[in-house]
């Protein structure tokens, strides 16, 4: 297992500007949108991390921006992080790790469906839970739903 500190010294080896925060249960890490899919694909295939398992993958709304949240694992490690990553709330689009972990396939198109973040490369960016004709992102804060009368 992996201490914090080993973990960020290889994660900033390969990625300096990469900040990190260790108030809550588990490492965040911080990084660019631009370098969402490369710091993905280290995460799978650094031995030393074998962040081998996507547990939970979702989408916070500010406002004036989106804040993508990835929940990570390496089974054989046992260490876990969380990787987050700022979006444009005009333009939410960021690359998919679909094809690094399989688990993020569903939380994708979740995502897409709820909030409207398009994932580029993805298998299968549909709607979810929500019908193809549904007009809107439902957990945007300024979505409105004109027949049950919500506005956040």
């Amino acid at each position: 297992m992996m201490i914090n500190d080993a973990i960020k010294v290889e994660i900033a080896g390969v990625f300096p500007s990469a900040t990190f925060d260790e108030a809550g249960e588990w490492l965040n890490v911080t990084i660019e949108s631009d370098l969402w899919k490369a710091f993905a694909q280290r995460l799978r295939s650094s031995v030393h991390l074998d962040f081998d398992y996507l547990f939970c993958l979702t989408c916070i709304d500010w406002k004036t921006h989106f804040t993508l949240v990835m929940h990570l694992t390496s089974t054989s490690q046992r260490h876990t992080i969380v990787v987050k990553t700022k979006l444009d709330k005009d333009n939410p689009l960021i690359g998919t790790v679909a094809d690094i972990w399989m688990t993020a396939e569903f939380h994708e198109r979740e995502v897409y469906d709820l909030f409207g973040v398009r994932f580029q490369g993805h298998p299968d960016l549909r709607r979810l839970f929500m019908t193809d004709d549904w007009k809107g992102w439902p957990l945007r804060k300024d979505y409105e739903d004109e027949v049950n009368m919500i506005k956040l």
